[in-house]
Formats: structure tokens, C-alpha cells, sequence
């Protein structure tokens, strides 16, 4: 993986977190997640 890869990568995490973050339980709980999953969600590895 080059480094503009990685960079388009991590700008792709950012984008996940900060969206996620946003949310409130509710809408989490709806989406059949909570605010511990949200890293590894923003990861990939989510259920991995």
C-alpha cells in the first residue's frame, strides 16, 4: 500500500468516526450498535 493509499485510508476512518460519533443511542441501538463498536466499525473489524 502507497502513501497515498494509507492517507485516503485514514481520511476514510475520520469520515466513519466523526459520522458515527454523531449519532446518539438511539440511532445507534437502531443500527444494532453501540458507541464501543464505532472504532473497530471505523476500522474494518468489526465482528471480525
Amino acid at each position: 500500500m502507497n502513501i497515498r493509499q494509507k492517507i485516503a485510508q485514514f481520511a476514510q476512518y475520520q469520515r466513519t468516526l466523526r459520522e458515527l460519533n454523531a449519532l446518539d443511542n438511539r440511532q445507534l441501538n437502531d443500527l444494532g450498535i453501540t458507541k464501543g463498536d464505532i472504532k473497530n466499525i471505523a476500522r474494518g473489524t468489526y465482528g471480525n
